[in-house]
């Protein structure tokens, strides 16, 4: 298929070379073009000096930028200029009212508009084996999926419009909790003077167990925050997530309380220390005992 990715960050640099990989025609656009200079460098392909020329004629096109206004802006320019009938394939964080706008702004111009946030982080991108939440109506999505399956390792269509940012919503409080629980967990045991391996060792294999205690404790227990997803791009997606809960009246304490720890890290200079960073947090205030 002919296909444009734009955006081409930590995650969307390796998606797009998957897309490459995977035998598609591949046309890339990024706003700093030394980065498309670089892709172009290693995966071959093509990079557009405009958005417009990027996706001329393509049948789908890929987004993976920053946030609510640089969708739409990319939306606006990619919707005249890609082939008719085409399908904007967002992997932007971004909100569900967004999404849904967009999705009828596409129908409205001839073509589709389907969210689909991912998480796997930067490894996951580059392993080809990202977990992709998807929404939007059922027959674009069907034309999507064996597209985007280069870079997937599970594809789930959520529903319509909208759908796949609330699952991603969903996911990211679930992974706020999970890691202010070990940060906790990590910050007690050390303060109770306990041999944390054998500790972490014991109870992950029990009904403690998750994905952020296999990775991170052990990290965590070092002071060491240099993996993967920012605490700046974990403040956005949960002032996401509480937008639309004061949207739809959901009461997430917990979410917007470790928001606000996260917040404290970035006072403490940590606004590019991966999300296991709360444990930073606590160990701040441990030494000011």
């Amino acid at each position: 298929m002919k296909v444009a990715f734009i955006g081409l960050g930590v995650m969307g640099f390796a998606m797009a070379g998957h897309l490459k990989a995977a035998g598609h025609e591949v046309s890339v656009f990024n706003r700093s073009p030394e980065k498309a200079r670089r892709w172009v460098e290693k995966h071959g392909g093509h990079a557009g000096s405009t958005i417009a020329e990027t996706v001329a004629g393509c049948e789908l096109v890929a987004l993976c930028v920053g946030n609510d206004d640089d969708v739409r802006q990319v939306v606006d320019e990619v919707l005249p200029a890609m082939a008719e009938g085409g399908i904007v394939v967002d992997h932007t964080t971004a909100s569900a009212k967004l999404a849904r706008e967009a999705a009828e702004q596409a129908r409205a111009a001839g073509r589709w508009f389907v969210d689909a946030p991912v998480s796997g982080g930067q490894a996951g991108a580059e392993n080809g084996q990202l977990t992709i939440m998807v929404g939007g109506d059922e027959a674009p999505v069907e034309r999507a999926t064996p597209v985007i399956d280069a870079y997937a390792k599970a594809i789930r269509r959520i529903g319509g419009p909208g759908s796949g940012q609330i699952a991603k919503m969903v996911n990211q409080i679930c992974i706020a909790g999970a890691l202010q629980g070990l940060a906790e967990a990590v910050h007690f045991a050390k303060c109770a003077g306990a041999d944390t391996q054998a500790v972490f060792e014991a109870i992950s294999k029990g009904a403690a167990q998750s994905w952020q205690m296999d990775n991170r404790w052990a990290t965590m227990v070092e002071g060491k925050y240099d993996y993967g997803f920012a605490v700046d791009w974990m403040r956005k997606d949960l002032g996401l997530v509480l937008d639309e809960a004061r949207a739809n009246g959901a009461h997430l304490a917990l979410t917007a309380l470790v928001d606000q720890f996260y917040s404290e890290v970035q006072a403490l200079g940590g606004r590019r220390w991966d999300t296991s960073s709360l444990a930073a947090r606590l160990e701040d205030r441990r030494k000011e005992r």
